[in-house]
Protein backbone atom coordinates (compact mmCIF):
# COMPACT_ATOMS: atom_id res chain seq x y z
CA UNK A 1 0.00 0.00 0.00
CA UNK A 2 1.12 3.66 -0.92
CA UNK A 3 2.53 5.67 1.92
CA UNK A 4 0.76 8.62 3.00
CA UNK A 5 3.55 9.98 5.19
CA UNK A 6 5.09 13.35 2.35
CA UNK A 7 8.49 12.47 3.32
CA UNK A 8 8.02 9.02 2.47
CA UNK A 9 6.43 9.57 -0.64
CA UNK A 10 8.57 12.10 -1.65
CA UNK A 11 11.33 9.19 -1.56
CA UNK A 12 9.01 6.87 -3.50
CA UNK A 13 8.12 9.48 -6.16
CA UNK A 14 12.35 10.61 -6.66
CA UNK A 15 12.46 6.72 -7.32
CA UNK A 16 10.32 7.05 -9.99
CA UNK A 17 6.54 6.06 -8.30
CA UNK A 18 3.82 7.70 -10.16
CA UNK A 19 1.37 6.79 -7.77
CA UNK A 20 3.58 8.73 -4.62
CA UNK A 21 3.84 11.64 -7.30
CA UNK A 22 0.10 12.06 -8.02
CA UNK A 23 -0.74 11.79 -4.26
CA UNK A 24 1.79 14.19 -3.58
CA UNK A 25 0.10 16.38 -5.85
CA UNK A 26 -3.29 15.50 -4.45
CA UNK A 27 -1.88 16.91 -1.47
CA UNK A 28 -0.62 20.17 -3.24
CA UNK A 29 -4.52 20.69 -4.15
CA UNK A 30 -6.14 19.38 -1.06
CA UNK A 31 -4.94 22.01 1.47
CA UNK A 32 -4.67 21.24 5.44
CA UNK A 33 -1.90 19.87 7.36
CA UNK A 34 -0.52 17.15 4.35
CA UNK A 35 -0.45 20.30 1.80
CA UNK A 36 1.83 22.57 4.53
CA UNK A 37 4.51 19.24 4.90
CA UNK A 38 4.42 18.52 1.19
CA UNK A 39 5.55 22.13 0.45
CA UNK A 40 7.68 22.42 3.10
CA UNK A 41 9.62 19.77 1.42
CA UNK A 42 9.33 21.10 -1.89
CA UNK A 43 10.40 24.50 -1.34
CA UNK A 44 13.67 23.48 0.06
CA UNK A 45 14.03 21.23 -3.38
CA UNK A 46 15.77 22.71 -6.55
CA UNK A 47 12.89 24.49 -8.52
CA UNK A 48 12.77 23.17 -12.36
CA UNK A 49 12.43 25.62 -15.16
CA UNK A 50 8.47 26.53 -15.67
CA UNK A 51 6.97 27.23 -19.25
CA UNK A 52 3.50 28.79 -19.50
CA UNK A 53 1.52 28.31 -22.25
CA UNK A 54 -2.03 30.60 -22.80
CA UNK A 55 -3.88 32.30 -25.03
CA UNK A 56 -7.83 32.05 -26.22
CA UNK A 57 -9.46 29.18 -26.16
CA UNK A 58 -9.16 26.94 -29.13
CA UNK A 59 -6.32 28.17 -30.31
CA UNK A 60 -4.34 24.79 -30.30
CA UNK A 61 -2.46 24.99 -26.99
CA UNK A 62 -2.63 21.09 -26.16
CA UNK A 63 -1.60 20.31 -29.48
CA UNK A 64 1.24 23.03 -29.23
CA UNK A 65 2.47 21.79 -25.88
CA UNK A 66 2.35 18.14 -27.11
CA UNK A 67 4.99 19.01 -29.61
CA UNK A 68 7.17 20.88 -26.87
CA UNK A 69 7.10 17.67 -24.97
CA UNK A 70 8.81 15.71 -27.98
CA UNK A 71 11.26 19.04 -28.86
CA UNK A 72 12.15 18.59 -25.07
CA UNK A 73 12.82 14.93 -24.70
CA UNK A 74 14.82 15.26 -27.94
CA UNK A 75 16.72 18.63 -26.42
CA UNK A 76 17.47 17.51 -22.93
CA UNK A 77 17.67 19.91 -20.49
CA UNK A 78 18.07 23.63 -21.03
CA UNK A 79 21.09 23.68 -18.19
CA UNK A 80 22.93 20.20 -19.17
CA UNK A 81 22.00 18.97 -15.93
CA UNK A 82 21.37 15.76 -17.00
CA UNK A 83 18.28 13.54 -18.71
CA UNK A 84 15.05 15.48 -19.20
CA UNK A 85 11.70 14.62 -17.39
CA UNK A 86 9.43 16.71 -18.44
CA UNK A 87 5.86 17.46 -17.02
CA UNK A 88 2.86 18.97 -17.82
CA UNK A 89 -0.15 20.96 -15.43
CA UNK A 90 -3.00 21.40 -17.25
CA UNK A 91 -4.96 23.92 -15.69
CA UNK A 92 -8.84 23.33 -16.08
CA UNK A 93 -11.96 24.84 -15.36
CA UNK A 94 -13.03 23.06 -11.71
CA UNK A 95 -16.04 20.87 -11.86
CA UNK A 96 -19.06 22.56 -9.94
CA UNK A 97 -19.85 19.27 -8.47
CA UNK A 98 -16.58 17.44 -7.33
CA UNK A 99 -14.11 20.65 -7.50
CA UNK A 100 -11.97 18.09 -10.33
CA UNK A 101 -10.70 19.45 -13.41
CA UNK A 102 -12.99 18.51 -16.43
CA UNK A 103 -11.51 19.53 -20.00
CA UNK A 104 -9.12 16.68 -19.67
CA UNK A 105 -6.59 17.94 -21.78
CA UNK A 106 -4.41 14.83 -21.05
CA UNK A 107 -6.36 13.37 -24.14
CA UNK A 108 -4.94 15.38 -26.75
CA UNK A 109 -1.22 14.18 -25.13
CA UNK A 110 -1.65 10.56 -25.70
CA UNK A 111 1.43 10.45 -28.09
CA UNK A 112 3.77 11.18 -24.70
CA UNK A 113 1.07 9.39 -21.93
CA UNK A 114 3.11 6.00 -21.33
CA UNK A 115 6.81 7.69 -21.50
CA UNK A 116 8.23 7.33 -18.20
CA UNK A 117 10.22 10.47 -18.75
CA UNK A 118 6.97 12.16 -19.11
CA UNK A 119 4.29 13.20 -16.58
CA UNK A 120 0.81 14.72 -16.99
CA UNK A 121 -1.77 16.38 -14.56
CA UNK A 122 -4.76 18.14 -14.82
CA UNK A 123 -5.22 21.03 -12.03
CA UNK A 124 -8.71 22.46 -11.50
CA UNK A 125 -8.92 26.37 -11.10
CA UNK A 126 -11.23 25.68 -8.02
CA UNK A 127 -13.02 29.36 -8.77
CA UNK A 128 -9.82 31.51 -9.39
CA UNK A 129 -10.26 34.04 -11.86
CA UNK A 130 -6.77 33.86 -13.14
CA UNK A 131 -7.17 30.28 -14.21
CA UNK A 132 -4.65 29.16 -12.13
CA UNK A 133 -5.03 27.83 -8.95
CA UNK A 134 -2.72 28.37 -5.69
CA UNK A 135 -2.22 24.78 -5.38
CA UNK A 136 -0.10 24.99 -9.18
CA UNK A 137 3.12 26.96 -7.58
CA UNK A 138 3.22 24.16 -4.68
CA UNK A 139 2.54 21.22 -7.93
CA UNK A 140 5.70 22.84 -9.71
CA UNK A 141 8.26 22.75 -6.76
CA UNK A 142 6.72 19.12 -6.35
CA UNK A 143 7.73 18.29 -9.63
CA UNK A 144 11.16 19.63 -9.64
CA UNK A 145 12.06 18.44 -6.33
CA UNK A 146 11.49 14.61 -7.48
CA UNK A 147 13.93 15.90 -10.71
CA UNK A 148 11.00 16.76 -13.00
CA UNK A 149 13.95 19.72 -15.12
CA UNK A 150 11.32 20.87 -17.56
CA UNK A 151 7.44 22.07 -16.44
CA UNK A 152 4.84 22.84 -18.86
CA UNK A 153 1.78 24.96 -17.91
CA UNK A 154 -0.76 25.15 -19.97
CA UNK A 155 -3.94 27.63 -18.44
CA UNK A 156 -7.31 27.50 -19.11
CA UNK A 157 -7.88 30.27 -21.82
CA UNK A 158 -10.13 32.46 -19.85
CA UNK A 159 -9.63 36.09 -21.05
CA UNK A 160 -8.18 39.28 -19.59
CA UNK A 161 -7.75 37.22 -15.67
CA UNK A 162 -5.14 34.66 -17.98
CA UNK A 163 -2.57 37.38 -17.27
CA UNK A 164 -1.98 35.12 -13.95
CA UNK A 165 0.56 32.79 -15.70
CA UNK A 166 3.37 35.22 -15.91
CA UNK A 167 3.50 34.72 -12.26
CA UNK A 168 4.16 31.48 -12.00
CA UNK A 169 6.16 30.52 -15.28
CA UNK A 170 9.80 31.66 -15.92
CA UNK A 171 9.11 32.03 -19.77
CA UNK A 172 5.48 32.94 -20.50
CA UNK A 173 4.33 31.79 -24.38
CA UNK A 174 0.79 33.78 -25.49
CA UNK A 175 -0.96 31.49 -28.49
CA UNK A 176 -2.92 33.35 -30.96
CA UNK A 177 -4.01 32.19 -34.74
CA UNK A 178 -4.29 34.19 -37.69
CA UNK A 179 -6.70 36.99 -37.72
CA UNK A 180 -7.27 40.88 -36.14
CA UNK A 181 -9.33 39.44 -33.54
CA UNK A 182 -6.89 37.53 -31.56
CA UNK A 183 -4.30 40.03 -32.13
CA UNK A 184 -6.53 42.65 -30.51
CA UNK A 185 -7.53 39.92 -27.96
CA UNK A 186 -4.08 39.68 -26.69
CA UNK A 187 -3.85 43.60 -26.69
CA UNK A 188 -7.00 44.35 -24.32
CA UNK A 189 -6.46 41.49 -22.47
CA UNK A 190 -3.08 42.52 -21.12
CA UNK A 191 -1.45 39.51 -22.98
CA UNK A 192 0.59 41.72 -24.62
CA UNK A 193 2.76 42.82 -21.32
CA UNK A 194 3.60 39.36 -19.84
CA UNK A 195 4.38 37.66 -22.87
CA UNK A 196 8.03 36.74 -23.33
CA UNK A 197 6.73 34.85 -27.08
CA UNK A 198 4.42 35.17 -28.89
CA UNK A 199 2.96 32.02 -31.23
CA UNK A 200 0.65 32.95 -34.14
CA UNK A 201 -0.27 29.00 -34.29
CA UNK A 202 -2.32 27.78 -37.51
CA UNK A 203 -0.04 29.14 -39.48
CA UNK A 204 -1.34 27.44 -42.01
CA UNK A 205 -4.19 30.02 -42.23
CA UNK A 206 -4.61 33.01 -44.13
CA UNK A 207 -4.01 35.98 -42.07
CA UNK A 208 -0.62 35.07 -40.76
CA UNK A 209 0.78 38.23 -42.26
CA UNK A 210 -1.49 40.56 -40.82
CA UNK A 211 -1.50 39.39 -37.73
CA UNK A 212 2.54 39.07 -37.22
CA UNK A 213 2.25 42.83 -38.55
CA UNK A 214 -0.45 43.60 -35.68
CA UNK A 215 1.69 42.27 -33.35
CA UNK A 216 5.15 43.73 -34.32
CA UNK A 217 3.26 47.24 -34.19
CA UNK A 218 2.39 46.69 -30.89
CA UNK A 219 5.20 45.46 -29.63
CA UNK A 220 6.91 48.60 -30.95
CA UNK A 221 4.87 50.81 -29.23
CA UNK A 222 5.87 48.65 -25.78
CA UNK A 223 8.37 46.40 -25.54
CA UNK A 224 10.57 46.20 -22.73
CA UNK A 225 13.88 47.61 -24.06
CA UNK A 226 15.88 44.52 -22.32
CA UNK A 227 14.02 41.48 -23.77
CA UNK A 228 11.43 42.30 -27.20
CA UNK A 229 9.18 39.07 -26.93
CA UNK A 230 10.15 37.21 -29.78
CA UNK A 231 7.58 36.03 -32.40
CA UNK A 232 6.98 32.34 -33.95
CA UNK A 233 4.86 30.49 -36.59
CA UNK A 234 3.82 27.88 -35.75
CA UNK A 235 1.10 24.61 -37.17
CA UNK A 236 1.02 22.32 -33.88
CA UNK A 237 -1.35 19.82 -36.02
CA UNK A 238 1.63 18.94 -37.96
CA UNK A 239 4.74 20.19 -36.00
CA UNK A 240 5.88 23.12 -38.07
CA UNK A 241 8.19 25.50 -36.24
CA UNK A 242 7.87 23.90 -33.02
CA UNK A 243 11.66 23.20 -33.08
CA UNK A 244 11.84 26.90 -33.98
CA UNK A 245 9.50 27.52 -30.73
CA UNK A 246 11.83 25.69 -28.45
CA UNK A 247 14.91 27.37 -29.47
CA UNK A 248 13.09 30.91 -28.67
CA UNK A 249 12.12 29.37 -25.02
CA UNK A 250 16.25 28.58 -25.19
CA UNK A 251 17.11 31.89 -25.70
CA UNK A 252 15.08 33.66 -23.36
CA UNK A 253 15.78 31.65 -20.68
CA UNK A 254 19.81 32.49 -22.18
CA UNK A 255 18.51 35.92 -21.46
CA UNK A 256 17.09 35.45 -18.01
CA UNK A 257 20.77 34.07 -17.13
CA UNK A 258 22.01 36.95 -18.25
CA UNK A 259 20.39 39.46 -15.91
CA UNK A 260 20.11 37.23 -13.15
CA UNK A 261 17.78 34.33 -13.17
CA UNK A 262 17.34 34.11 -9.23
CA UNK A 263 16.36 38.46 -9.77
CA UNK A 264 13.34 37.27 -11.67
CA UNK A 265 12.33 34.19 -9.88
CA UNK A 266 12.09 36.22 -6.42
CA UNK A 267 9.58 38.11 -8.20
CA UNK A 268 7.76 35.20 -8.94
CA UNK A 269 8.20 34.02 -5.53
CA UNK A 270 6.79 36.80 -3.90
CA UNK A 271 3.91 36.82 -5.77
CA UNK A 272 3.72 33.22 -4.68
CA UNK A 273 3.86 34.55 -1.02
CA UNK A 274 1.49 37.21 -1.19
CA UNK A 275 -1.32 35.03 -3.15
CA UNK A 276 -0.74 32.39 0.41
CA UNK A 277 -0.69 35.19 2.95
CA UNK A 278 -4.16 36.50 1.54
CA UNK A 279 -5.11 33.31 1.08
CA UNK A 280 -4.42 32.42 5.05
CA UNK A 281 -6.04 36.46 5.77
CA UNK A 282 -9.02 34.74 4.20
CA UNK A 283 -9.00 31.78 6.59
CA UNK A 284 -9.08 33.90 9.06
CA UNK A 285 -11.42 36.52 8.37
CA UNK A 286 -13.64 33.19 7.92
CA UNK A 287 -13.18 32.46 11.64
CA UNK A 288 -13.57 35.56 13.06
CA UNK A 289 -16.81 36.07 11.26
CA UNK A 290 -17.76 32.88 13.01
CA UNK A 291 -16.66 34.51 16.31
CA UNK A 292 -18.48 36.74 18.97
CA UNK A 293 -16.53 39.08 18.60
CA UNK A 294 -17.34 39.51 15.16
CA UNK A 295 -21.42 39.44 15.93
CA UNK A 296 -20.70 42.32 18.54
CA UNK A 297 -19.20 44.75 16.10
CA UNK A 298 -21.81 43.31 13.92
CA UNK A 299 -24.56 44.82 16.31
CA UNK A 300 -22.69 47.86 17.02
CA UNK A 301 -22.94 48.94 13.03
CA UNK A 302 -26.24 48.19 12.78
CA UNK A 303 -26.86 50.45 15.81
CA UNK A 304 -24.79 53.05 14.22
CA UNK A 305 -22.54 52.98 16.70
CA UNK A 306 -19.41 52.59 14.77
CA UNK A 307 -18.46 51.92 11.31
CA UNK A 308 -17.02 49.09 8.71
CA UNK A 309 -13.17 50.50 9.06
CA UNK A 310 -13.37 50.40 12.84
CA UNK A 311 -15.12 47.48 13.02
CA UNK A 312 -12.53 45.49 11.08
CA UNK A 313 -9.82 47.37 13.07
CA UNK A 314 -11.00 46.11 15.89
CA UNK A 315 -11.77 42.32 15.05
CA UNK A 316 -8.03 42.61 13.54
CA UNK A 317 -6.71 44.07 16.72
CA UNK A 318 -5.17 46.90 14.88
CA UNK A 319 -4.94 50.40 16.86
Amino acid sequence: MISRDPDELFAAAGAGSRTALARLLTYAESGGENQRATAARAYRGRPPYVVGLTGAPGAGKSTLTDRLIGEALARGPFDDSGPTAVAVLCVDPSSPFSGGAILGDRIRMQEHATNDAVFIRSLATRGHLGGLSLAVPDATRVLGTVGFAVVLVETVGVGQMEVDIASAADTTVVVVNPGWGDAMQASKAGLLEIADIFVINKADRPGVRETRRDLEQMLDLGADARWRPTIVETVASTGAGTAELYEAIEAHRRHLEAEGLEVARRQRVRAELDKVLASVLRSRVVDLARGAAYEEQLDALVAGETDPYRAAEALLGAP
